[in-house]
Protein backbone atom coordinates (compact mmCIF):
# COMPACT_ATOMS: atom_id res chain seq x y z
CA UNK A 1 0.00 0.00 0.00
CA UNK A 2 2.79 2.44 0.83
CA UNK A 3 4.79 2.24 -2.39
CA UNK A 4 3.29 4.43 -5.07
CA UNK A 5 0.45 5.32 -2.74
CA UNK A 6 -1.97 8.00 -3.85
CA UNK A 7 -1.72 11.43 -2.15
CA UNK A 8 -5.03 10.81 -0.33
CA UNK A 9 -3.71 7.56 1.10
CA UNK A 10 -0.52 9.27 2.26
CA UNK A 11 -2.58 11.95 3.99
CA UNK A 12 -4.70 9.31 5.75
CA UNK A 13 -1.54 7.49 6.83
CA UNK A 14 -0.15 10.70 8.31
CA UNK A 15 -3.40 11.61 10.09
CA UNK A 16 -3.92 8.06 11.38
CA UNK A 17 -0.49 8.18 13.03
CA UNK A 18 -1.41 11.11 15.30
CA UNK A 19 -2.30 10.83 18.97
CA UNK A 20 -5.49 12.83 18.34
CA UNK A 21 -6.64 10.22 15.84
CA UNK A 22 -5.83 7.50 18.39
CA UNK A 23 -8.16 9.20 20.90
CA UNK A 24 -11.08 9.82 18.51
CA UNK A 25 -10.96 6.96 16.02
CA UNK A 26 -11.69 3.99 18.34
CA UNK A 27 -15.17 5.39 19.04
CA UNK A 28 -15.96 7.02 15.72
CA UNK A 29 -14.61 4.68 13.02
CA UNK A 30 -16.19 1.40 14.23
CA UNK A 31 -19.57 3.06 14.96
CA UNK A 32 -19.78 4.58 11.48
CA UNK A 33 -18.54 1.36 9.85
CA UNK A 34 -21.09 -0.80 11.69
CA UNK A 35 -23.97 1.52 10.74
CA UNK A 36 -23.02 1.74 7.06
CA UNK A 37 -22.32 -2.00 6.87
CA UNK A 38 -25.73 -2.76 8.36
CA UNK A 39 -27.58 -0.25 6.12
CA UNK A 40 -25.94 -1.63 2.97
CA UNK A 41 -26.50 -5.26 4.00
CA UNK A 42 -22.78 -5.94 4.15
CA UNK A 43 -21.87 -4.45 0.78
CA UNK A 44 -20.09 -1.30 2.02
CA UNK A 45 -17.50 -0.74 4.72
CA UNK A 46 -16.44 2.93 4.66
CA UNK A 47 -13.00 2.41 6.18
CA UNK A 48 -12.33 -0.16 3.45
CA UNK A 49 -12.14 2.71 0.97
CA UNK A 50 -8.56 3.23 2.21
CA UNK A 51 -7.68 -0.20 3.59
CA UNK A 52 -9.31 -3.57 3.00
CA UNK A 53 -11.64 -4.41 5.84
CA UNK A 54 -13.75 -7.14 7.38
CA UNK A 55 -16.44 -7.17 9.99
CA UNK A 56 -15.34 -9.76 12.54
CA UNK A 57 -18.03 -11.58 14.50
CA UNK A 58 -16.49 -13.36 17.48
CA UNK A 59 -17.88 -14.55 20.78
CA UNK A 60 -17.06 -12.37 23.76
CA UNK A 61 -14.25 -13.75 25.90
CA UNK A 62 -16.35 -13.57 29.07
CA UNK A 63 -19.94 -13.16 27.91
CA UNK A 64 -19.92 -15.62 25.03
CA UNK A 65 -22.19 -13.20 23.14
CA UNK A 66 -21.58 -12.38 19.49
CA UNK A 67 -19.52 -9.21 19.09
CA UNK A 68 -19.26 -7.47 15.69
CA UNK A 69 -16.15 -5.39 15.08
CA UNK A 70 -15.18 -3.66 11.83
CA UNK A 71 -11.44 -4.08 11.29
CA UNK A 72 -8.82 -3.20 8.74
CA UNK A 73 -7.14 -6.31 7.41
CA UNK A 74 -4.41 -7.44 5.09
CA UNK A 75 -5.71 -10.12 2.69
CA UNK A 76 -3.22 -12.87 1.91
CA UNK A 77 -3.26 -14.50 -1.50
CA UNK A 78 -5.22 -13.61 -4.62
CA UNK A 79 -8.39 -15.29 -3.39
CA UNK A 80 -8.05 -14.03 0.21
CA UNK A 81 -7.76 -17.51 1.67
CA UNK A 82 -6.48 -15.85 4.83
CA UNK A 83 -6.17 -12.39 6.35
CA UNK A 84 -3.90 -10.70 8.86
CA UNK A 85 -5.62 -8.76 11.64
CA UNK A 86 -3.56 -6.26 13.63
CA UNK A 87 -4.54 -5.56 17.23
CA UNK A 88 -3.10 -2.06 17.17
CA UNK A 89 -5.99 -0.33 18.92
CA UNK A 90 -4.83 2.82 17.09
CA UNK A 91 -1.64 2.86 19.18
CA UNK A 92 -3.42 2.93 22.53
CA UNK A 93 -1.96 1.27 25.64
CA UNK A 94 -4.45 -1.60 25.96
CA UNK A 95 -5.08 -4.52 23.65
CA UNK A 96 -8.40 -4.17 21.81
CA UNK A 97 -11.21 -6.34 23.21
CA UNK A 98 -11.64 -8.28 19.98
CA UNK A 99 -8.15 -9.79 20.44
CA UNK A 100 -9.13 -11.28 23.81
CA UNK A 101 -12.29 -12.61 22.19
CA UNK A 102 -10.26 -14.43 19.51
CA UNK A 103 -7.83 -15.80 22.09
CA UNK A 104 -10.76 -17.27 24.06
CA UNK A 105 -12.85 -18.32 21.03
CA UNK A 106 -10.73 -18.66 17.87
CA UNK A 107 -13.62 -19.88 15.70
CA UNK A 108 -15.33 -16.79 14.32
CA UNK A 109 -16.84 -15.31 11.18
CA UNK A 110 -15.88 -12.43 8.91
CA UNK A 111 -17.96 -10.46 6.49
CA UNK A 112 -15.73 -9.95 3.46
CA UNK A 113 -17.06 -8.11 0.43
CA UNK A 114 -20.65 -8.88 1.44
CA UNK A 115 -20.08 -12.59 2.13
CA UNK A 116 -20.07 -14.21 5.57
CA UNK A 117 -17.14 -16.61 5.90
CA UNK A 118 -16.43 -18.94 8.84
CA UNK A 119 -12.81 -18.56 9.99
CA UNK A 120 -10.36 -19.72 12.62
CA UNK A 121 -7.96 -17.24 14.19
CA UNK A 122 -4.41 -17.94 15.32
CA UNK A 123 -2.18 -15.56 17.28
CA UNK A 124 1.18 -15.34 15.52
CA UNK A 125 4.45 -15.65 17.41
CA UNK A 126 8.18 -15.95 16.77
CA UNK A 127 9.58 -15.93 13.25
CA UNK A 128 6.11 -16.30 11.72
CA UNK A 129 4.96 -13.14 13.50
CA UNK A 130 8.14 -11.29 12.55
CA UNK A 131 7.65 -12.05 8.85
CA UNK A 132 3.96 -11.14 8.96
CA UNK A 133 4.73 -7.92 10.88
CA UNK A 134 7.21 -6.83 8.20
CA UNK A 135 4.56 -7.45 5.50
CA UNK A 136 2.00 -5.46 7.51
CA UNK A 137 4.42 -2.53 7.86
CA UNK A 138 4.92 -2.39 4.10
CA UNK A 139 1.15 -2.61 3.64
CA UNK A 140 0.30 0.14 6.19
CA UNK A 141 3.33 2.01 7.64
CA UNK A 142 1.42 3.77 10.48
CA UNK A 143 1.46 0.47 12.41
CA UNK A 144 5.15 1.19 13.16
CA UNK A 145 4.15 4.50 14.78
CA UNK A 146 1.50 2.75 16.86
CA UNK A 147 4.02 0.15 18.07
CA UNK A 148 6.65 2.80 18.87
CA UNK A 149 4.42 4.70 21.28
CA UNK A 150 3.23 1.73 23.35
CA UNK A 151 5.00 -0.83 25.52
CA UNK A 152 2.87 -3.87 24.72
CA UNK A 153 3.56 -5.99 21.66
CA UNK A 154 0.76 -5.50 19.17
CA UNK A 155 -1.12 -8.76 18.71
CA UNK A 156 -1.14 -10.09 15.16
CA UNK A 157 -3.60 -12.78 14.06
CA UNK A 158 -3.88 -14.84 10.92
CA UNK A 159 -7.45 -15.84 10.20
CA UNK A 160 -8.13 -18.63 7.74
CA UNK A 161 -11.28 -19.99 6.19
CA UNK A 162 -12.76 -23.03 7.90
Amino acid sequence: MARGALPGVLLVQKVSSTRTFARVAPRLVPAVDRAVHRLTRGRVLLSARMLPGVVLTARGARSGLARRTPLACMPEGADAASWLLVGSNFGRADHPAWTANLLAHPDAEVSWKGRDIPVTARLLAGAERDAAWQAVLVFWPPYATYQARIEREIRLFRITRR
